[in-house]
């Protein structure tokens, strides 16, 4: 290989790199790039409780591998992702608020206005719960700034 070709790969390969982390951090992610800590999106809404996901169900979305509990929970987030897909990429909520990307215990959940939002803890979610329509004003409005940031730049103390 030439070194005008070696470097062009290089530099692709450095744009890929780059755009995946980037791209990464817009969505809560743990281990091989599963959401929500493996925990079905769809039955939130349907259930209205949090159900461990199978890994034999799954979407991608948004780099996210998403897992339901079964075939036709998938089938209902393929078709409408934008309904079951956790708000603030499945970060913290209340989080999110204090300008901050923290992670979520699936349990602590909330849907308002067809929307599902996680919270990093019950404690946690009963503070979101004090003042839901001023503390998402708030992170809609930080949302915006921290959603292609890092969780280390995003959390960093200034």
């Amino acid at each position: 290989m030439n070194i005008s070709k070696a470097l062009k790969l290089a530099g692709f390969a450095t744009s890929l790199l780059f755009s995946s982390l980037t791209f990464a951090s817009s969505v809560n992610l743990s281990e091989n790039d599963v959401a929500i800590h493996g925990y079905d999106p769809v039955a939130y809404f349907t259930q209205n409780s949090a159900v461990e996901g199978k890994a034999m169900y799954t979407a991608t979305h948004e780099g996210a591998i998403y897992r339901f509990s079964s075939a036709e929970n998938r089938d209902m987030f393929k078709a409408n992702t934008e309904k079951y897909a956790p708000q603030f990429g499945g970060y913290c909520a209340m989080g999110v608020a204090l300008n901050k990307k923290l992670d979520v215990d699936p349990d602590a959940f909330y849907i308002k206005d067809n929307k599902l939002y996680l919270n990093l803890n019950k404690a946690v979610q009963k503070k979101w719960m004090e003042d839901v329509p001023g503390n998402l004003k708030t992170a809609y409005r930080v949302w915006d700034g921290i959603e292609g940031l890092t969780v280390a730049e995003a959390n960093a103390e200034e």
